[in-house]
């Protein structure tokens, strides 16, 4: 499966021509139906519509079909519809002439005090809304349907990205945990070689007086606790384990943002006891460059759905 952003942007366009029989082909109109769909990061699924009056109706099933796709995000379906009419003023056809005046004709044989229409009144009858009157469903889903698809495909083209991005953030961990490793038991060496010197030393200032056996066992035992307090092999062999998921999880794609936010967390706290343990400036570099890349890992995790 791929790996889908949660960011994307798409929008579609269809028009339809909106034909009366009372219209002439000269003032015939068109209009076009739009549909933009935005998306952005979210925890949640979270869907917001902007659709003209005539078009509320529908908002239950574009909610339907945006559920069944996506599973996270702030998103956000905007529809508009443009009418385009060939002339400021609409020219009424004969036909509707004719209907107007056998109508008014038939209202004034039954209310004679009734005045007559006004040419502004005859206009604005001959061009009402076409778009009021056409049924949108069948154009609305489709194109919703359209749009929804390169949402989808735009949200994948990111995701891949980010795949990418994450993957070569884990193959750096995993080179810098490689250059920790071997540091530890250098460190422990060279402590150990210096309680002991220490401890020769103290020896020469005794004039060949024997030392008590008890600073010998002394300067081991802190030998030892120095070894237990810089010992990051379990940091190492869980940052390792948490990379190995990460991966996993990315090569398999699907509804994973939640869990690899989960995993960048992990990272994060084996990176810091890791430099809380440092007793090596090389080791505090390694630490610091560890937490820069899982930082950057945390910002991108953020997007994936």
């Amino acid at each position: 499966m791929s790996v889908y952003s949660m960011t994307g942007y798409a929008c579609a366009q269809h028009s339809t021509a909106n034909n009366t029989p009372e219209q002439e082909s000269k003032s015939s109109t068109a209009s076009q139906l739009g549909i933009e769909i935005r998306s952005v990061n979210g925890r949640f699924l979270d869907l917001s519509f902007r659709l003209p009056e005539e078009l509320r109706s529908f908002e239950p099933a574009l909610r339907e079909k945006l559920g069944a796709r996506l599973k996270r995000g702030k998103v956000e379906l905007r529809v508009s519809i443009e009418s385009s009419v060939p002339a400021l003023v609409a020219e009424p056809s004969i036909r509707l002439l004719q209907r107007l005046n056998a109508i008014q004709d038939n209202v004034k044989a039954w209310l004679p005090d009734a005045r007559a229409l006004s040419v502004a009144e005859v206009i604005g009858l001959g061009s009402r809304d076409p778009t009021a009157e056409h049924d949108w469903q069948q154009e609305l889903v489709g194109l919703t349907e359209t749009a929804l698809q390169a949402l989808m495909t735009a949200r994948e083209r990111e995701g891949a990205r980010l795949a990418l991005m994450l993957l070569d953030r884990i193959g750096q961990l995993r080179t810098l945990s490689t250059q920790a490793a071997p540091l530890i038991p250098q460190l422990v060496a060279q402590q150990r070689q210096r309680f002991m010197d220490r401890w020769a030393e103290a020896m020469s200032l005794t004039d060949g007086t024997p030392m008590p056996e008890m600073a010998h066992d002394r300067a081991l035992a802190e030998a030892t606790a120095f070894a237990i307090r810089i010992d990051v092999a379990e940091e190492l062999t869980r940052l390792a384990s948490h990379l190995d998921e990460l991966e996993r999880l990315v090569n398999q794609g699907g509804e994973i943002g939640k869990r690899l936010d989960f995993l960048i967390q992990e990272l994060h706290r084996e990176a810091n006891t890791l430099g809380s343990k440092s007793a090596a400036l090389e080791l505090t570099r390694i630490s610091v460059d560890m937490k820069v890349l899982i930082e950057q890992m945390r910002e991108q995790v953020q997007n994936i759905e």
